[in-house]
């Protein structure tokens, strides 16, 4: 038995097996916090107080997102570049539908998520935005790599969908879309874009995003937006105002100081009770209360070595498209991780970020595997690893037509 297992994931798991590991570690951990956090939520609305049924569907959640990894993962990486130009505009179809026609769960007023009729099923979009749009500027970069572009050539097929996509996330989800913004030029200076165009794109948004919110104060029946939730959440962080805000960043303090170096063990958590929010975006503060300092750095620890693992497939890898596709999907991973930290020791102002393969929720821990596929992909030992030039102007007769499609678009 134990010998088939092993010729089962050597002849089926291909890719960085450490970065395996580290994802499988990171998902199994995760049951424990889940199922402990979930108590608040389990008697919500008349529940019964079960948590084992929070526990089923994260399990759900989780195998689904490790079929979505094998299925990823066996995908050539060359073939994401067509793939990011078939997806962007659907990406851009459903944020409309999303500001037009979102729901709100567990109590998250924003109109982040769209419903699958077929599966009654839940779906939050900006997730899915973020990776199509990061692939989608990897394969733009790689094709302009030791050329001198002007700002103005790139504002078309580089700025435009950057702007569009984060302008459509933004009403309802200001930090995920500043957060993918940040990612995107982030990946523009890895990819060597010139530095003085970064800052001339970053200014003209952060002009843009200041008129937007002062057009919203002004005029608040305008259009739907969380303006009034972000200056709260700022307002909290800076001052002592009292709000839901200052209420959770207390709670989350109370339960790390009480968590001690060792925890209160596993399940004793307190504040879960207290906590809104305690499986998803304070999780990390269940954790240390549980599991103390000592279940704290493991987690840190954890995504410093996925981290580690990224930057090592990043430099061993010769084609400029292949650097810049690791960045891309693996960086917001370890980014957004860290900033649900932050949050939750009160480093940053609440931002309703996930902390990936922990938190529960559907699409986050989907868009994370599909992330972790494509480096995976792209760590396969036997991945065409094309140069940046032959995988960029290859003759047609001998690309697919995913490729075609990418380089005449």
């Amino acid at each position: 038995m134990k010998n088939s297992l092993v010729h089962f994931f050597n002849s089926n798991l291909s890719g960085d097996r450490a970065l395996w590991a580290l994802v499988a570690l990171l998902a199994i951990f995760s049951f424990i916090p889940v199922y402990s956090a979930s108590s608040n939520l389990a008697y919500l609305n008349g529940g019964d107080g079960n948590t084992i049924s929070y526990l089923i569907k994260h399990f759900i959640h989780l195998f689904m997102g490790f079929v979505i990894i094998f299925a990823v993962h066996k995908i050539p990486f060359r073939y994401f570049r067509g793939i990011s130009i078939l997806m962007l505009p659907i990406t851009v179809i459903l944020l409309i539908l999303t500001l037009m026609k979102g729901t709100t769960i567990d109590g998250s007023y924003a109109s982040r998520w769209i419903t699958i009729p077929v599966v009654n099923m839940s779906f939050q979009t900006s997730s899915f935005a973020a990776v199509v749009l990061m692939i989608y500027v990897a394969r733009y970069l790689s094709k302009i790599t030791d050329k001198k572009v002007s700002f103005k050539e790139t504002i078309w097929p580089l700025w435009l969908p950057v702007l569009l996509i984060t302008g459509l996330i933004f009403p309802a989800n200001f930090s995920t879309a500043a957060i993918l913004f940040s990612m995107v030029v982030l990946l523009a200076f890895l990819g060597g874009y010139p530095l003085k165009y970064c800052g001339y794109i970053v200014g003209s948004t952060v002009l843009i995003a200041s008129l937007f919110v002062l057009t919203s104060m002004a005029f608040p029946d305008l259009m739907p937006n969380r303006v009034n939730t972000w200056t709260s959440r700022i307002e909290s962080f800076v001052g002592d105002e009292s709000n839901e805000e200052q209420y959770q960043v207390e709670k989350a303090k109370i339960a790390i100081a009480t968590g001690g170096v060792s925890g209160n063990g596993i399940g004793k958590s307190v504040q879960r009770n207290f906590l809104p929010q305690s499986s998803s975006d304070f999780i990390y503060a269940i954790i240390i209360e549980e599991t103390g300092l000592i279940g704290g750095f493991f987690v840190i620890i954890i995504y410093l070595f996925i981290l580690l693992r990224i930057a090592i497939i990043f430099t061993k890898k010769e084609s400029v498209y292949a650097k810049l596709l690791v960045a891309a999907v693996g960086l917001p991973i370890i980014f957004q991780a860290f900033i649900n930290i932050g949050v939750a020791v009160n480093l940053f102002p609440v931002t309703g970020q996930t902390l990936p393969l922990i938190s529960s929720g559907g699409s986050s821990i989907w868009m994370t595997c599909v992330g972790i596929g494509i480096i995976l992909s792209v760590s396969t030992k036997n991945s065409e690893d094309y140069s940046s030039k032959e995988l960029e102007y290859k003759d047609e007769e001998q690309e697919n037509p995913l490729d075609v499609l990418s380089q005449t678009l």
